[in-house]
């Protein structure tokens, strides 16, 4: 039978790329919203860390075969070296959460025949947070606090000697050869102090968190009733001249916290590297002031001349009536600057970051007085 011609209806593409109306939504999807006690999984400040270098490779064994050419000599190259564990700093890395416990280093390869050397094992990078201190059976060892400053953890060993080494005149045909050296091993504990120009220091509920996410672009987890931040936030104020001061807010300390009290080590730990310290008080409380000395006297405590650092008071939730009355009696027993404000209406915040950026001008200079470079 003849062919008949057939019409063939094409469907229309599911969508189209050319029109707006129907083009596929290819934005962004925003970030889930981490609860606090799901963050707490992921925010790890120590980890102990097995590392081990890798293996040198053995040296070759082999003597130059060819026609017409018996004694060749020997010709066995050396093995590759072992390649190294190397922690390397990153500001990416926010936690130790991602370091494993064991990390060794790649073996390097045998030598082989016409002098052949083996090839190097690979060296294993593990990146590690900006601020991150190494430690060995309780000695600092390295700290590591400039982006991309690198410490070898555990060096690799090296290779073999290849029969080809032992020839000389007296030994014309060298039968031995060695074997690679294992890597060194060694158990390193590695601990996270958060690296930060200020340190929001309070107990718990003084507002910090709230004051973090009213000054920067940090969200730290906040809630209508009573609890405690569990991890350190860091949180980055923007200048219009594109200065950028980093913001800490240190989890709440309580009475007791350098005698390990709660988790008073571990929070404590974090203001070491601050430069300046924002003492955030409840004033809502009675007596405010006694806050103030009992901050200072648990930093004294755990390290002498903590508490001497440039500091400010902030004069937490103003908005309340309480507050108000309990404000000039404040500035009465303090000897320090005392900035009233509320994180949660947003009522003077810009005094509090026209005297942080005072703080940090000061910074600046002296670090350049000293001839050194100031953190940015």
């Amino acid at each position: 039978s003849p062919w008949k011609p057939v019409l063939l209806l094409l469907s229309p593409p599911a969508f189209s790329t050319t029109c707006a109306r129907c083009a596929k939504d290819r934005r962004l999807r925003q970030k889930r919203a981490i609860s606090e006690r799901q963050l707490t999984r992921y925010f790890v400040d120590q980890r102990k860390v097995r590392v081990v270098g890798g293996q040198g490779g053995g040296g070759g064994h082999s003597f130059y075969s060819e026609p017409r050419k018996v004694f060749g000599g020997p010709d066995g190259g050396n093995g590759g070296d072992g390649g190294h564990v190397i922690l390397k700093a990153d500001q990416q890395m926010k936690s130790l959460s991602s370091v494993f416990p064991f990390y060794q280093g790649f073996h390097g390869e045998r030598g082989g025949s016409k002098n052949c050397y083996g090839a190097n094992g690979a060296h294993v990078y593990v990146k590690v947070p900006v601020g991150t201190l190494v430690k060995e059976d309780g000695k600092v060892v390295a700290d590591l606090t400039q982006h991309g400053e690198e410490y070898i953890a555990a060096y690799g060993g090296a290779g073999g000697k290849g029969n080809r080494f032992f020839l000389s005149n007296e030994n014309r045909a060298p039968k031995f050869f060695t074997p690679g050296e294992p890597g060194q091993e060694r158990v390193l504990q590695l601990e996270l102090k958060t690296a930060a120009h200020a340190g929001l220091v309070g107990f718990p509920n003084a507002g910090k968190s709230s004051l973090l996410r009213a000054i920067s672009r940090a969200k730290p987890a906040v809630a209508a009733y009573p609890f405690t931040t569990l991890n350190p936030h860091v949180g980055i104020v923007h200048y219009q001249d594109y200065e950028q001061v980093a913001v800490a807010d240190i989890p709440g300390l309580i009475r007791g916290a350098h005698q390990n009290r709660g988790l008073g080590m571990a929070f404590l730990k974090h203001i070491e590297r601050c430069r300046f310290l924002l003492y955030v008080v409840d004033l809502s409380v009675p007596q405010p002031w006694i806050q103030l000395q009992d901050l200072k006297y648990e930093l004294e405590a755990y390290e002498k001349g903590l508490s001497e650092r440039p500091c400010v008071v902030i004069g937490n939730k103003v908005d309340l009536a309480q507050s108000k009355i309990n404000l000039p009696l404040l500035r009465e027993q303090v000897a320090e600057r005392v900035i009233a404000l509320s994180a949660l209406t947003g009522d003077n915040l810009e005094e509090l970051l026209l005297h942080l950026r005072e703080l940090y001008d000061i910074y600046v200079k002296t670090e350049q007085s000293r001839g050194q470079s100031p953190v940015k």
